[in-house]
Order: C-alpha cells, then structure tokens, then sequence
C-alpha cells in the first residue's frame, strides 16, 4: 500500500488528527511519508492547514501538500465557486498523489470532509480520485449514537463504487464513553462491513508533538503501523 486516502463519515470527527497518527507510525516504523490535502477550505493564505498541522504533530519528515486552498469553510466545490477559484479535479488529485508516491513509501490523501463532498462543477470527489488511484480508503468516524449509519453509508458507497474500503478508526474515542460508544466498537465492523483498525483518544491533538508520535502506534492496529489490538480494545470498553 503505497497511497491511502483517508476519508470520513463528515467533518470535525477526527480525520487529521488520524492522518498525523498514521503518519507518525508510519515513520516510527521506518517509512518515509508524505501527507497530500487536495483541498483546504476555511483557511487564510498565512494560516497553518491540516498538511501543516500532520508536520507539527508527526514531524518535519513528513512532507506536506497542498493543491487548493480556499477561504470560507465550505464544501471545496462551493467555495471554490463563491471565491472564484478555480476547482480541483480528480485527475489532478490521482497526479499529485502519484507523483508524491515516486518518492515516499507512504502517501496520505486526506479528504475535506465526507467521501461524497463535491470537488468540481461536475460533481467528482474523492472517491473518483480514488478510483483513478487503485487506492484504498480508510473511513474516520466517530464514536457515539448516529456513527453506525453514517459509518455504514460511507461503506455502501464504497462497494457501490468498486472501490475497497480498509477500515474504520474511531477518531475521537471519549475519555469515559457512553453506553452507545461502547456498544458501537462491536456493532460498527458488523454494520459496515469493515474491520475496527483504531480508536485515537479524544483531545490528542492538542498533545505534545513528542507525546503524540510516541503514542500514536499504540492507538492504530498492525494494516496501520501500529499496535493496537481490537480484541483487547473491546475488551477493556465491555458493553
């Protein structure tokens, strides 16, 4: 697996604090990785984005790309449209990320937002970049009441696209986890489909850089760099 898109079930669920985690094991285990955000949306021209963000958390080895960045927080083909910018298509996302793969054992592609988010005025998004990469892709999602629909959505319209789906890791796994969290470690691989490949503690990306990149393998399982055991993970969150 040289490119892995990372996508999710929507947004603020986690999904860049997971690519910097992925991203930290990943180096932790040798490889060398580049983390390519298509499209930033929400971000001024001097502010740090998610790219950034995985450099500060897994380390100056990683390489970050950005290909657009557009100011309001919206989905990229919308914004794109009101900043009057031109849109990203998933050609040039498939491009970008081959190119990175040339020179980096690993390539990150993190989404804006869900699967199905608009790109283009056509209505491509990432899973057509996808598509054109062979890629697989990792679902972030999150841990409470609702995630098994979203979760399951997210993997229908994979399969539906031909498209293999990796996992699901948890993005924000609460300190002290309702009775709905706890019950969804078990129902989400059923209901989806897909294997549970992690669960990264809520607030840790407000962690030291250090901290987080010395955690970060325990958080995510083997497929991932990892070593982080769903069977144990269960078993310590019993419903």
């Amino acid at each position: 697996m040289s490119v892995l898109v990372v996508s999710g079930t929507g947004t603020e669920i986690g999904k860049t604090v997971v690519t910097s985690a992925i991203a930290a094991a990943a180096l932790a285990a040798g490889r060398s990785v580049a983390v390519l955000k298509p499209a930033q949306t929400g971000v001024g021209p001097q502010e740090p984005g998610d790219a950034a963000e995985a450099v500060r958390l897994a380390g100056p080895a990683v390489t970050a790309t950005e290909l657009a960045r557009y100011p309001e927080p919206l989905a990229p083909d919308t914004a794109a449209r009101r900043a009057g910018l031109p849109t990203l298509s998933p050609a040039r996302i498939a491009e970008a990320a081959r190119e990175l793969s040339l020179t980096h054992d690993l390539v990150l592609v993190e989404g804006a937002g869900g699967l199905l988010v608009r790109f283009d005025e056509a209505g491509h998004t990432l899973a057509d970049a996808a598509r054109l990469l062979d890629a697989p892709v990792l679902v972030v999602a999150a841990a409470g009441l609702g995630t098994l629909n979203s979760t399951t959505l997210t993997a229908e319209a994979l399969r539906t696209r031909g498209l293999t789906g990796l996992g699901v890791v948890v993005g924000s796994w609460p300190a002290e986890p309702d009775l709905a969290a706890r019950c969804n470690l078990a129902d989400l691989p059923r209901s989806s489909g897909l294997p549970l490949l992690g669960a990264v503690p809520e607030g840790s990306g407000g962690l030291a850089p250090e901290e987080f990149r010395g955690s970060a393998p325990g958080w995510l399982s083997p497929a991932l760099s990892g070593t982080w055991s769903a069977e144990s993970f269960l078993a310590a969150w019993p419903a």
